[in-house]
């Protein structure tokens, strides 16, 4: 499906829009920052490096160095205390959250009473440490919550100022297992207005910054999720993905982020919700800095479903089929691929052909080309019961005022709009592109064609990587000058394919890089093998602030 003259106009009239709105934004952001609330970071020291000087300090505590897994086995085992574990966990956040601004808004309070039960329990020895693993397989294991998630006591406002006084009295049911899986959460952490940004920035909590270089962004909409692990402020993070919304922070803050297969863990219990076609597109899943933490954090999120993946079945790396993309074919709306983003790529198929003796093939998949016109429609299109599903502009309004996105940019320009730049130039775009019933039917034919080709491709025994995203993390606002290049990761949400973004250390400027693993439907089991993999051959999470 070749583009069409207007399609190739309005690609050039976007990029326009884009560096308007980038040099608007350069004349008034000053003015915007102050109205912004969110702390503004102490000056680094002067006697620092440059590079070292844009980056969180690295942590020094051991226990900040270890997986979920082995901080739970060593609190069973009593060879520390779960009170000196959630201590040093606050103690880290206090130390680099002045600087990236990722928990928005803590229970450290309550976080350290539920550590002091935790030791009591332990310390009346009721059951041995295999029952314990059994019951609570995350005992004492601090956690965060992406704030658009209900965590009782604490907001759920996913950044829209109207919202700013609802506080959760329930749990989200992904919350409640970790909970009782044993997990303790310290807080909610930052993300995008209305999770449908990849920059993590709002007019209630502010910006979050890049731990590895705090001019860059950290993703979104899971961004201070993210940022958190990756500054090692948490070891396990708890996020949602309808185009990316895991994937992008992990990959820009040296992470691990699974997109599971959809429908295996419950999307209840957030804000906002999905609705019609969104239920298929919308995940939650685990963001991770360990990839041996993965999986059993992935176990406790799905419940019962987990019954549906073959998290049990042993993975043979050398029997598995691999192939690769390096980019998406040359879509007019994205960036180029990155070089040094190919060059890590490169390193990994050479790496799996050497070490696994298996063959990567490359191939040439040109629908992935469409990805941002396929992923559109799926967000635009109806319910089931052919009942239009609400746009953005009424997210906006959050059932109040409506509210005006034209009227809202004159408010900006002045610093009194309470939605931020981004949210606005959506909520304008909604109404001025939209595809024809014609052209819709096409897209969507295409998307299952797709969908069709890589599952048959991928079959149970196939794994494909491709670019978490076309380059490393930008500075802040420059997204707005490439709001597309989202498209890397949106694409698997419409296949409804499992993703597991994998780190695979830092570029020359000390950036994370990183790779999408990808697998057929209901098996996930093979991406977080793959990751394992990853982790031991590549190094996993970096340290920042170390090189």
């Amino acid at each position: 499906m070749a583009l069409s003259r207007a399609e190739r106009f309005a690609a050039r009239a976007l990029r326009f829009l884009s560096r308007v709105l980038l040099a608007l934004l350069g004349l008034v952001s000053r003015a915007s920052s102050l109205a912004a609330p969110g702390p503004t970071p102490p000056p680094p020291p002067p006697s620092s490096p440059r590079r070292n000087a844009r980056a969180v300090p690295p942590p020094t505590h051991e226990l900040l160095l270890l997986s979920a897994r082995e901080l739970a086995r060593r609190i069973r085992r009593k060879e520390v205390t779960c009170v000196k574990v959630i201590e040093t966990y606050i103690e880290r956040i206090k130390e680099v959250n002045p600087l990236i601004n990722a928990v928005v808004k803590d229970r450290f309070e309550a976080a350290l009473q539920e550590a002091h039960e935790v030791d009591k329990l332990l310390s009346e020895g009721h059951d041995d440490e295999e029952a314990l693993q059994e019951k609570f397989p995350f005992l004492g294991v601090p956690v965060s919550i992406k704030e658009a998630f209900a965590l009782h006591g604490l907001p759920n406002t996913s950044g829209l100022v109207n919202r700013r006084s609802i506080i959760s009295t329930t749990d989200a049911p992904v919350v409640s297992r970790l909970k009782q899986a044993g997990a303790i959460p310290l807080g909610v952490t930052n993300c995008s207005e209305l999770c449908m940004w990849y920059e993590s920035s709002n007019r209630i909590y502010g910006r979050s910054k890049n731990p590895y270089d705090l001019e860059c962004i950290v993703g979104g909409s899971s961004g201070g999720e993210g940022c958190l692990l990756g500054a090692a402020g948490s070891v396990i993070g708890l996020g949602s993905d309808i185009g990316g919304s895991i994937r992008m922070p992990a990959f820009f803050n040296g992470v691990f982020g699974h997109k599971p297969t959809p429908g295996i863990v419950p999307n209840d219990g957030q804000f906002p919700g999905a609705e019609g076609k969104r239920v298929y597109l919308l995940c939650t899943g685990p963001m991770c800095r360990y990839a041996e933490d993965l999986e059993p954090t992935l176990r406790i999120m799905a419940g019962p479903a987990v019954a549906k993946l073959k998290l049990d079945e042993k993975v043979s790396l050398e029997k598995v089929k691999f192939y690769f993309m390096e980019h998406d074919g040359g879509s007019l709306f994205v960036s180029p691929v990155d070089k040094e983003i190919l060059q890590a790529q490169r390193k990994v198929v050479e790496n799996l052909e050497a070490n696994l003796g298996v063959e990567v093939q490359h191939v040439a998949i040109s629908k992935m080309k469409y990805a941002l016109q396929i992923w559109s429609v799926m967000m635009s299109g109806k319910s089931s019961n052919e009942q239009k599903i609400p746009n953005f502009t009424d997210l906006l309004g959050d059932h109040g005022k409506p509210v005006w996105p034209s009227w809202e940019l004159l408010k900006w320009t002045v610093g009194m709009s309470s939605h931020t730049l981004p949210a606005i130039a959506l909520g304008i775009s909604e109404k001025l592109v939209n595809y024809s019933p014609k052209a819709n039917t096409k897209l969507e034919s295409m998307g299952r064609s797709l969908q069709a080709e890589l599952v048959n491709l991928l079959k149970d025994d196939g794994i494909f990587l491709y670019p978490s995203h076309p380059v490393l993390a930008p500075k802040h606002h420059a997204p707005l000058g490439m709001p597309f290049n989202f498209a890397y990761t949106a694409i698997f949400n419409v296949l409804g394919l499992p993703v597991t973004q994998c780190p695979l250390g830092l570029s020359r400027e000390g950036l994370p890089l990183g790779i999408q693993v990808v697998a057929g439907p209901h098996n996930d089991h093979l991406t977080l093998a793959v990751a394992r993999y990853l982790e031991k051959e590549f190094g996993g999470w970096v340290c920042p602030g170390t090189c």
